[in-house]
């Protein structure tokens, strides 16, 4: 079978591979659709933490099961062959302190697929069938989205946000635009900060914005009080993985007012203590997601709460990913999301 494999930085190759036989516990499943990440974008260009080469990226994932070993079958029932279904990508041992408390997100032994372990931008591979979730009526495209949309949503649920509450987000890119969905979802007024005016507009037209700042062009902090009441939102959520702006954030939060960071970056980061400690600040990391958060996107998706409506601007085969690789992580393209069509 074909699998498209990161050798080094800057090096992607189409390979034959052999085509996997289902171990214990394992169930075979056939890749239809992989969202390219941010991470398989710095990961070519050599600056993505916790990953090693070469490696076989992609973890965005929509899949159809095909094979499902008689021993494997209880463990299964939720699932069929033939149906197509995402996949949590985040291997877990299900053992260890995080575990155990429900937090399987950020397991000691957490493997990522496409990250530490080999991912799906091949044809077929075989998983523990624990990591498949149903996504009902939501088309395989849609799928595909999952994974990306239940960061943001994720985000959204360690803020602990309340009906009405004004946030700010920062950074309106693919997990971003999740965040925004997940707020809205929860009732809140949504400010979104960026450097890209597209992006911005697909904020407010697509994932309902009440708000948007251009960066460079509006005096960021005078803008967010003017919307503000000259208070500052209560929540900031930051989405860029940009350590400059990850620790201007700091200022955008109200007194008493929380900060997620969402994004993740190769970076120490810093920031005022007296200005911390003045305002009480609470400050919260936001890693990977969950079952639930999971669940919450395909209801979101399948009830049509969340709108996907342009969202894949670019899109290849298999074949064809090694080549736009580059060009897709050239803001200059436009890429909002792009997926590689398998099979």
């Amino acid at each position: 079978m074909k699998a498209l494999v990161l050798r080094q930085p800057n090096e992607m190759v189409l390979e034959e591979v052999p085509k996997p036989v289902p171990q214990k516990n394992e169930v075979l499943v056939k890749v239809l659709r992989v969202g390219v990440c941010g991470t398989d974008l710095h990961a070519y260009g050599g600056n993505q933490p916790f990953f090693s080469y070469p490696r076989i990226v992609g973890h965005e994932l929509a899949v159809q099961v095909v094979e499902i070993p008689k021993d494997v079958r209880q463990q299964a029932s939720h699932v069929k062959e033939g149906d197509i279904v995402a996949v949590l990508p985040y291997l877990h041992c299900g053992k260890c302190i995080a575990c155990r408390r429900g937090k399987t997100n950020c397991c000691i032994e957490l493997q990522c697929l496409g990250v530490h372990t080999d991912g799906g931008m091949r044809e077929y591979f075989a998983i523990h069938p624990k990591y498949l979730v149903p996504a009902g009526k939501v088309s395989v495209e849609d799928i595909a989205l999952v994974e990306c949309f239940s960061i943001g949503f994720h985000g959204v649920r360690r803020s602990e946000v309340k009906p009405e509450e004004t946030v700010l987000v920062v950074g309106a890119g693919p997990i971003g635009i999740g965040g925004i969905h997940g707020l809205k979802e929860q009732g809140a007024r949504v400010i979104v900060l960026d450097i890209n005016e597209k992006r911005l507009e697909y904020a407010k037209r697509v994932a309902r914005a009440d708000v948007t700042i251009l960066a460079g062009k509006d005096s960021v902090e005078q803008r967010i009080l003017e919307v503000t009441g000259g208070e500052n939102p209560t929540l900031v959520m930051d989405a860029t993985g940009n350590a400059k702006q990850m620790m201007e954030s700091f200022n955008f939060v109200s007194q008493g007012g929380r900060l997620v960071f969402v994004g993740l970056v190769t970076a120490d980061i810093t920031f005022s203590d007296p200005l911390f400690h003045r305002k009480e600040i609470t400050l919260y990391a936001s890693r990977n997601a969950t079952f639930e958060d999971f669940r919450n996107v395909i209801s979101a998706m399948e009830n049509r709460r969340i709108s996907t409506e342009g969202f894949i601007t670019h899109t290849a085969s298999l074949e064809e990913a090694a080549d736009q690789f580059p060009l897709w992580r050239n803001p200059k393209t436009g890429v909002i999301k792009a997926v590689v069509k398998v099979g």
